[in-house]
């Protein structure tokens, strides 16, 4: 019998069952264990739902239940939840079996998707408390009929967002401030038919982001192709289970290292999506330069980063990844990418390349426990006409609010970013459009200060390094001196005596 759970009492009951672990479990491993009893309950619960509607359909034929095309996936015989509640010691090791054989059978979908937790480890993970995490999730029925996939997906994505706020510095490796993404999707907009792509993709909310985009918008999302890759396996594991919960089904994402062994290679090239979101890591230093220097697939292409900062290999590794028409990106960076004196000459041909379409400068503490300020990059193979040669500079400090220690961007604030993005027009201190030529005399700073403001009281700081204020200084000085050359040259064709 159906009985729809609401929302409230969903968030309720997956958030107790992390309760249950608060003795016995450090917070940052709640995922690790929470999660993948989570998807099992759901597998089997409509595993059991489609074999009722299979046997109303088929008149009671009970052979109809074996045909594999009429469930969404495989429940072995002896790998149902029902008989892992029925054990009643060795209770991780039944987990652990009945994870493997739906694994095994699902295998080109499932596999390793339920991860390699500690399920045996009666020290940390005794019978009792295994049995009191069984016998919660028991209490509900986690069937289409009374938990509809986007309803499932809002719970599984209110406990990602529970468990980063529960586990601290940690968080930022699976969780993305949601209303960033909101912004990030709304102003690449997403098309039925599209693929798109988050090389660096975590537990996938940018890409579950713009699907709920095109839900929201009526338009068909079922044929949009998914790709990403993520270098932590559990958080990979975890990604997939998000975007089954949210009912996509058309997916691929590979548990890997993007800089080191890109996932996605078509004829010995990478393969192009029309649109990249990302939130690459920062600034890391633990990455192969070496490599990267002669990468095969030449994402070396605007320079090789230094060890220190790997933001800019992300970078071109993402627009290699863009498809030469329709092709366009979005990034979450820390500010330093914009002006950081190191990959200036990365920065200078990226600009002269005319890759970069917008710029936008938002508040601080949107990075998951970090007071530092956020910036997107949008990028596009393939400008419109108008826009060529010209990038649009947002400077969007104030549009953030803040609540319970908390920052977050509210609709209006991002209806008023991504309005400024479409009009693509100066705007007050708002919004610059500034052409190539006024960002090279500032020696190809992207510091967005320096050309729009803001809209704030406060009075407007020049926030650029030591280095900048000296490289922009030393570029404006050689320019004065080659118009005094020049000047010089006219006077001597012309001689004194004519001036």
């Amino acid at each position: 019998m159906s009985k729809r759970i609401t929302i409230e009492e969903l968030q309720s009951y997956l958030w107790n069952s992390a309760v249950l672990l608060r003795t016995s479990i450090d917070a940052g491993a709640y995922k690790q264990y929470i999660f993948p009893l989570l998807f099992f309950k759901r597998i089997c619960d409509v595993y059991d739902e489609e074999c009722e509607q299979i046997l109303a359909e088929y008149d009671g034929d009970e052979e109809a239940l074996e045909w594999e095309e009429n469930h969404r996936f495989v429940v072995p015989v002896g790998a149902h939840w029902n008989d892992v509640r029925m054990t009643s010691e060795n209770i991780g090791v039944a987990i652990v079996n009945a994870f493997r054989k739906i694994e095994n059978a699902n295998s080109d979908k499932l596999q390793g998707i339920f991860g390699d937790g500690a399920w045996t480890n009666k020290n940390r993970l005794p019978d009792r408390l295994l049995k009191d995490l069984i016998e919660h999730f028991s209490t509900k029925t986690l069937s289409i009929a009374n938990c509809p996939e986007d309803e499932l997906g809002q719970g599984y994505e209110y406990l990602i967002k529970k468990f980063a706020d529960d586990s601290g510095h940690t968080a930022q490796e699976f969780y993305t401030n949601r209303t960033v993404v909101h912004l990030m999707t709304e102003m690449l907009q997403p098309e039925s038919g599209e693929s798109i792509y988050d090389p660096t993709c975590g537990s996938a909310g940018m890409l579950i982001s713009c699907i709920a985009y095109l839900k929201q918008k009526e338009k068909e999302w079922r044929n949009v192709a998914v790709y990403g890759q993520e270098i932590n396996a559990l958080t990979s594991a975890i990604g997939k289970m998000n975007l089954f919960l949210h009912g996509v089904k058309d997916f691929n994402i590979v548990n890997g290292d993007t800089l080191k062994a890109p996932a996605f290679v078509e004829n010995g090239e990478l393969k192009s999506f029309n649109l990249v979101l990302a939130n690459p890591p920062y600034s890391i230093s633990q990455w192969d330069r070496e490599a990267f220097a002669s990468d095969k697939y030449g994402r070396n292409f605007l320079g090789v980063p230094p060890q220190g900062r790997a933001d800019y290999a992300f970078l071109q590794h993402i627009l290699k990844s863009m498809d030469e028409k329709t092709g366009r990106c979005a990034i979450l960076f820390p500010h330093g990418v914009l002006f950081r004196n190191e990959e200036t000459d990365m920065r200078e041909k990226m600009v002269r390349g005319d890759y970069v379409e917008c710029v936008i400068g938002l508040g601080p503490n949107l990075f998951y426990n970090s007071p530092m300020e956020a910036c997107i990059l949008i990028c596009r193979k393939n400008k419109k006409a108008e826009r060529r040669g010209k990038v649009l500079f947002i400077n969007a400090v104030n549009e953030v609010e803040r609540k319970n220690a908390q920052s977050y961007l509210e609709e209006n604030h991002i209806r008023k970013i991504a309005d400024a993005y479409a009009k693509y027009e100066s705007d007050a201190d708002f919004a610059k459009v500034v052409t190539i030529k006024e960002i090279e005399d500032n020696n190809f700073s992207l510091n967005i200060p320096l050309y729009a403001k803001g809209t704030g009281t406060e009075v407007a700081v020049d926030n650029r390094t030591l280095h900048e204020r000296y490289a922009a200084w030393e570029n404006a000085s050689k320019k004065l001196h080659e118009q005094y050359g020049i000047l010089n040259a006219l006077l001597g064709e012309v001689g004194e005596s004519d001036v």
